[in-house]
């Protein structure tokens, strides 16, 4: 029985070391400049850079519509295409340009929040789907709604 174990463990020893081929031996130069060309496009992405990512709107009464266009730039070296924008509620609203937006050009996103139902201090997000590397942008709208029929004062 021994024996037997022996013979299976000088088997599998000698067959494992038979196969030890050098990978760098397996490595096709072409594959390899094929793959470099591959990567160096992958980066040539466009990048959505806002001249603000917040918008303190300050104090308003609840029941005003508070609006606000931010603007960005695309600083990429490729077309901008913003795929979807969402609000992180109902209340908010994003429009934004359709078109693609080439390298160097600007393009807006305008806000709309409806502070009905949202009284006291509020930070809504945008989230902005996109063709950018992280494929994702977000942008926030804040401030303080006085509840109606109360005086226009924020809690510190």
């Amino acid at each position: 029985m021994k024996r037997l174990v022996l013979i299976v463990a000088a088997a599998t020893a000698t067959l494992f070391t038979s196969c030890n081929e050098s990978a760098s031996a397996k490595i096709d130069e072409a594959n390899l400049t094929a793959a470099a060309q591959r990567d160096a496009v992958k980066q040539d992405y466009p990048e959505m850079t806002f001249d603000e990512t917040s918008y303190d709107f300050g104090t308003v009464t609840e029941g005003t519509v508070v609006e606000h266009e931010y603007t960005f730039t695309n600083t990429g070296s490729s077309p901008l295409v913003i795929v979807n924008a969402k609000g992180s509620c109902g209340c908010t609203v994003p429009t934004w340009t359709k078109e693609p937006v080439a390298p160097g050009e600007k393009g807006m996103m305008l806000v709309k929040f409806n502070t009905s139902g949202k009284p006291d201090a509020q930070t809504k997000t945008v989230t902005i789907k996109t063709n950018t590397k992280s494929g994702q942008e977000s942008i926030t709208i804040n401030g303080f709604v006085t509840p109606r029929g109360q005086a226009a004062t924020p809690n510190a």
